[in-house]
């Protein structure tokens, strides 16, 4: 699943992974659940989480450290709470689209070099 980033917020128009910012006393399996439920109206089991890797890539006016983290199971159905743009890319479509500002599907630089290992969870291959 990916998640376009509304008008008026840093990197507005770019695609990411759904999650957001661990606040004091979460752990980031915690805050991933709760920033699904605000951004996309469903509710994710901490225990049906799978950690897949992290990221660490410094922007020009912060560093950022993502957990990354699967979810096959989930109670609701995907709304977009925030006014975002949801869309579900298929394996065979991430490797080709998704990438850099001159993409199909542009991502955030902290996101791409995540795509192969995030196509490797959802596929085994």
């Amino acid at each position: 699943l990916h998640v376009q980033r509304p008008a008026g917020k840093a990197m507005a128009g770019l695609w990411e992974f759904p999650g957001g910012k661990v606040e004091a006393g979460e752990t980031p399996e915690l805050a991933l659940a709760r920033e699904i439920k605000e951004e996309l109206g469903v509710k994710v089991s901490v225990d049906k989480m799978r950690p897949i890797t992290f990221a660490s890539h410094t922007y020009d006016s912060f560093h950022l450290l993502m957990p990354l983290f699967a979810a096959d199971e989930w109670e609701g159905e995907l709304e977009p709470m925030e006014g975002q743009t949801l869309q579900w890319v298929d394996a065979d479509s991430m490797r080709r689209k998704a990438g850099g500002a001159e993409a199909e599907i542009p991502m955030p630089a902290a996101d791409i070099p995540l795509i192969d290992t995030v196509i490797t969870a959802m596929t085994g291959e």
